[in-house]
């Protein structure tokens, strides 16, 4: 089929990768470059060099209007895949390939509809996540399915590492559907359920409450790593927190207090120490939790959330 594919993240390149070896991409729509790191050097997004790498037309765009839907429209798609773009597909764009367009969206639709499904996910608890593909209308995220899939993901997975392992299932779901449309034999269900929202992440989002339960604590800090970070404060200055795991068998510790080990930090909760080994300190870079927390004055009267 001739496909225009839309996407931004580094989830959506196995997307376009596996597309790219059995359709025609006519186009590949993307974010524009941004600035990244210290020195805010401007950088294509993943999709961007993925699309360089395999030699296909990009559209740079932050916003699908009147001029890109016109670009696109005169390419004469048969059918548009998108995959996490960042942006909001309207008419007469929905309808300008003869097919419109077909979404993967990483969730078990209706289950967490919107920009952040895995990360909230993650917080919410679930045990299983997973993708769906289905026929993109203008309300958000609530088109027929044509096929989902359960990933069993493990249970210290973060976010990040969670949407690596959904990318690739997702990319294989993708390109069967792909197939059955350009074969005739795809078929699309309503939704069915109470949908959930996924509203996007903010930095407060990344908060870790101490008083809570040590599941919740971990939860939270597997859905917001790696972006948009946990972090707690200490002494009034933030603390970034980028590893961390359950305690097993280990004393109780008050909530937000410390306890050094061998090996890591611990923090209590409101149920069991929460194991940290990696954090950042404001200003700083990352660095062992242990040599950190030895590097405190008057340590033993820090509290991670004073």
């Amino acid at each position: 089929m001739r496909l225009v594919f839309a996407g931004t993240p580094a989830a959506a390149v196995p997307t376009l990768r596996r597309l790219a070896t059995s359709h025609e991409i006519a186009a590949v729509v993307t974010r524009p470059d941004a600035p990244l790191g210290r020195k805010r050097v401007l950088t294509p997004s993943p999709v961007a060099q993925a699309a360089d790498d395999l030699g296909l037309p990009l559209i740079k765009t932050a916003r699908l209007d009147d001029a890109v839907t016109e670009q696109i429209s005169a390419l004469e798609p048969e059918l548009g895949v998108i995959v996490a773009y960042g942006g909001l597909v309207r008419e007469p764009l929905l309808s300008a390939p003869a097919l419109g367009w077909i979404n993967l969206h990483f969730s078990l639709l209706p289950a967490w509809r919107g920009a952040a499904p895995v990360q909230r996910a993650l917080i919410a608890g679930d045990e299983v996540l997973g993708a769906s593909v289905f026929q993109l209308v203008a309300e958000l995220d609530a088109g027929d399915v044509f096929a989902t899939r359960s990933v069993q993901v493990p249970t210290t997975a973060t976010a990040g590492e969670a949407l690596e392992l959904l990318a690739a299932d997702g990319a294989d779901l993708t390109v069967e559907v792909v197939d059955a449309i350009a074969a005739g034999t795809a078929v699309a269900i309503p939704q069915s359920g109470e949908p959930t929202f996924a509203a996007k992440l903010t930095h407060a989002d990344g908060l870790l409450d101490w008083t809570q339960p040590l599941d919740a604590v971990f939860a939270r800090f597997r859905g917001v790593t790696p972006e948009p970070g946990a972090h707690t404060t200490v002494g009034g200055l933030s603390l970034k927190v980028l590893e961390a795991a359950p305690t097993a068998d280990a004393e109780s510790l008050a909530p937000g207090h410390f306890r050094g080990t061998r090996t890591a930090l611990q923090i209590g909760t409101g149920s069991g120490p929460l194991a940290v080994t990696r954090v950042q300190p404001a200003g700083r870079g990352a660095m062992n939790a242990v040599d950190w927390w030895r590097g405190q004055r008057g340590g033993e009267e820090l509290r991670a959330g004073s």
